[in-house]
């Protein structure tokens, strides 16, 4: 049985832009689609005490909202829902070990704005089995815009770095994305000078064969899309190799880009997960949907 495409909502407009997304995604991609909604009886401490059957029906009411709209949009598209019993964050990770991708409303951009479906967002991203995609509410608006005037595919940016092996799972991701799509992938790596304390003869020997360091960054590119445009001999590629922080780099090229494509980097720390720099610059701040893919 075919993997579905997942998304969490909550009842806000930026669930609902997530919904859209997805169903789009699943009716693409040939796959189902799956809409959650994690919900567990509290008492609530308000003056107007919500009893369980009330809660109940709200939470009812937010699948019901979210099946409805894909309803009207894609009536062919098959798709489940359930109100899962579960914390959010417990119930969305293990729905994503089922899952082809998750897909969870952000709620802007910006290092004040809070986002991601408030505060668990980012631990769904951080542990999550498969990829997790952010959309916000704008996102949804574009895309009704897009679908209202067809037009080419448009761009899934992609970042690389390091080995092949390193980013084989995000550009796998973007690939697939891409011929989905009809779009083009434009690779991006960035690079910078080696420190004082990183230069060496020895580090510079592979640069030096190359031609130099640009050279190089570019031969290393090459490398890492070789077996993705073997496979996917239908999808454009545009190569972006350019001197600058990888998250800064990143961001000016996805500023007309369909989706974002960033590996994940996650390692714990004393404050929590964490997702690494440029994710967490890719989804603070970049203009488009945000996938986040974790290392296979």
């Amino acid at each position: 049985m075919a993997r579905p495409i997942t998304v969490g909502v909550d009842g806000s407009p930026e669930s609902l832009a997530a919904t859209g997304w997805a169903a789009r995604e699943a009716t693409l991609r040939g796959l189902p689609l799956r809409i959650v909604h994690a919900w567990l009886w509290q008492p609530l401490d308000v003056p107007i005490v919500q009893d369980r059957e009330t809660q109940a029906q709200s939470a009812d009411g937010v699948v019901r909202q979210a099946q409805e709209y894909v309803a009207e949009r894609y009536p062919d598209l098959p798709v489940g829902v359930e109100v899962v019993p579960d914390t959010a964050v417990s119930a969305l990770l293990s729905e994503g070990e089922r899952a082809e991708m998750l897909a969870l409303g952000s709620r802007g951009h910006g290092a004040i704005v809070g986002f991601l479906l408030g505060s668990y967002g980012q631990q769904v991203i951080a542990s999550a089995t498969c990829p997790v995609v952010a959309v916000r509410a704008q996102d949804g608006e574009a895309q009704d815009q897009k679908e209202a005037r067809p037009q080419d595919g448009g761009e899934i940016v992609v970042g690389q770095h390091g080995s092949p092996e390193d980013s084989a799972s995000a550009l796998g991701f973007a690939f697939e994305t891409a011929a989905a799509h009809g779009a083009t992938v434009r690779a991006v790596r960035a690079w910078s000078l080696p420190s004082l304390y990183a230069y060496s003869p020895g580090s510079m020997h592979l640069a030096d064969e190359a031609g130099g360091l640009e050279p190089y960054e570019k031969q290393a590119l090459e490398q890492a899309l070789a077996p993705w445009r073997e496979r996917f001999p239908q999808v454009p590629v545009r190569e972006h190799v350019e001197i600058g922080s990888a998250g800064q780099v990143l961001l000016s090229a996805s500023a007309r880009a369909r989706l974002l494509v960033v590996g994940r980097r996650a390692h714990r720390s004393p404050v929590g997960a964490r997702i690494g720099s440029v994710a967490h610059a890719g989804l603070h701040h970049a203009p488009c949907p945000v996938a986040v893919v974790p290392p296979a």
